[in-house]
């Protein structure tokens, strides 16, 4: 779904382009700067952040004022662009970038005087519009660089339900922040996907109920789920959003553990999608995933054959959604 172990970007983005059908730009947590969070920090020109022991922090200032963690994130994600570049050249064919959604990031950057963006009303708004200005700007250098590509943009959001629930804590820790709504939710991811525009959208949401009604009426064209942790609840919302056209990337492939093969892989979706009463051509429409990202696997080898088992685990889905 984005993140892999190990250090060498320049050896990922070569199996990526052998191995999946959507390659993307990864992100590895181990490197410097690798992190999804300071990849986001990497896209924000219109705000200055430094890195502290406890994370990223806003320092009130623009970009001309930038630190020097911000900047190195900012060379970081640069070289990494000049990686995809080279083994890119000349691709024409679906390629995935993903940023962390504006929700994830408030519950995560602080405030200059402390406390979480989440806290304050125009901090969070302000950070939502430097996000969508500076993954626009992202999105036209991808396409510069690989004009053949039809690009997918996911926004990686695992903290959306902890904010919608009003459980992200204070920084005192005595306390919670205040929850926010459903229609607050989906005006500030709604203004970060259209930043995207006209690329393909997807929200990547690794939780037991992930807020699907929100992401499909912020205008996400797909859902990313971890199969193996929805809910029946969460099922249901699944279903009905396939059925208005929503596109599901499920799953189905675990991150650590032993390795499943193809048909034990993809019996649970398969199950599920016939329980619900699903369309089973719209079965065959659906993305075959990791159930979340790989940055946890043991070893880059682990990893790898996890990669390798989607292609196969795909067409057994589509076998069985022909039976």
């Amino acid at each position: 779904m984005g993140s892999l172990p190990g250090e060498d970007l320049r050896e990922w983005t070569k199996v990526l382009f052998e191995v999946v059908s959507i390659p993307f730009l990864p992100e590895l947590p181990a490197q410097p700067y690798g992190d999804m969070v300071s990849r986001a920090v990497g896209l924000l020109t219109d705000l200055a952040l430094d890195l502290q022991p406890a994370g990223w922090r806003l320092t009130g200032g623009t970009d001309p004022r930038a630190s020097l963690d911000q900047r190195r994130a900012r060379s970081r994600l640069l070289e990494d662009l000049d990686i995809l570049e080279e083994f890119a050249d000349g691709y024409t064919g679906p390629l995935k970038i993903q940023t962390v959604g504006p929700w994830t990031l408030a519950a995560t950057v602080e405030l200059p005087r402390g406390d979480k963006v989440l806290a304050d009303h125009g901090a969070r708004r302000d950070l939502a519009e430097a996000l969508a200005h500076g993954l626009q700007e992202h999105v036209a250098e991808v396409r510069r660089r690989v004009p053949g590509a039809d690009l997918v943009v996911q926004l990686d959001e695992p903290g959306l339900p902890a904010v919608l629930a009003g459980a992200v804590p204070t920084a005192s820790g005595w306390g919670k922040h205040r929850s926010v709504d459903g229609p607050g939710a989906v005006e500030l991811l709604s203004r970060v996907l259209e930043a995207a525009e006209p690329a393909i959208t997807l929200v990547h949401c690794c939780a037991a109920r992930p807020p699907v009604e929100v992401f499909t009426k912020a205008g996400a064209g797909g859902v990313a789920v971890d199969i193996s942790l929805l809910t029946d609840a969460a099922w249901e919302q699944i279903g009905l959003a396939v059925e208005a056209g929503t596109l599901l990337y499920a799953g189905v492939v675990p991150t650590t553990g032993s390795l499943p093969n193809p048909e034990q892989a993809a019996t649970p979706l398969v199950r599920r999608w016939r329980e619900l009463g699903l369309d089973p051509a719209l079965l065959k429409e659906v993305v075959i995933t990791p159930a979340c990202g790989l940055a946890g696997s043991p070893s880059p080898v682990d990893a790898r054959r996890r990669l390798e088992l989607l292609r196969s685990t795909a067409e057994v889905v589509a076998e069985k959604a022909e039976e």
